[in-house]
């Protein structure tokens, strides 16, 4: 888990840096909805015994209406043996995900600014694909999974996004269906929108 924290924390800085170094000293314009980002984030399943760990990274298209995020994102990992005091990796898992994300119930607001940063929960709804070369996991080499996942977020509109995931997932394959745990932690930075000059 604490290799999840470190990878995390290098990304939200080289996020922050990246939008940091779009911004410009010159007059406000008026803000632009920008409907596409970049995902990122990393993911872990809960449990004793054999683990995933995956890194994340994906396209987000954020509607002006109804849902507030559609996405698609590539998972690649290991499996981390969680009763190994050293070393305890094996194999490695990828994934393809497609994924709903409600729009947040906010609770606080962060900023002097209007509107701010708001603070609250949404939930996504994910399903997955995997495929994995020497897998310890049961369910063999090929599964589905279905999440529901709820978070707690920070982020406001089309604004940066950051969230913490925790939520059941649920795997199923020619055998029995097997429900874990996940954990995600997980940021959106929006794509820069490309100005016309007349």
């Amino acid at each position: 888990m604490r290799r999840i924290m470190g990878l995390m924390l290098v990304a939200v800085v080289a996020a922050g840096t990246t939008l940091a170094a779009q911004e410009t000293p010159t007059l406000q314009k008026p803000n632009k909805f920008r409907p596409h980002a970049i995902g990122f984030g990393v993911v872990a399943t809960l449990g004793t015994n054999w683990t995933m760990e995956m890194g994340e990274v994906g396209y987000v298209h954020r509607p002006k209406h109804g849902l507030a995020a559609l996405g698609i994102a590539a998972r690649g990992g290991t499996f981390i043996d969680e009763g190994a005091m050293l070393g305890g990796t094996r194999g490695v898992v990828f994934g393809a995900t497609l994924s709903a994300r409600t729009r947040m119930k906010s609770i606080a607001t962060l900023g002097d600014e209007d509107p701010g940063t708001g603070i609250g929960f949404d939930l996504t709804l994910e399903v997955s694909g995997y495929t994995a070369a020497n897998t310890p996991m049961p369910q063999g080499s090929q599964w589905l999974g279905v999440s529901l996942l709820p978070a707690l977020s920070v982020g406001t509109g089309d604004s940066p996004h950051f969230a913490i995931v925790l939520g059941p997932t649920a795997f199923f394959s020619a055998g029995k269906p097997i429900m874990r745990g996940m954990l995600a932690l997980r940021g959106e930075a929006p794509l820069a929108r490309k100005e016309r000059h007349p």
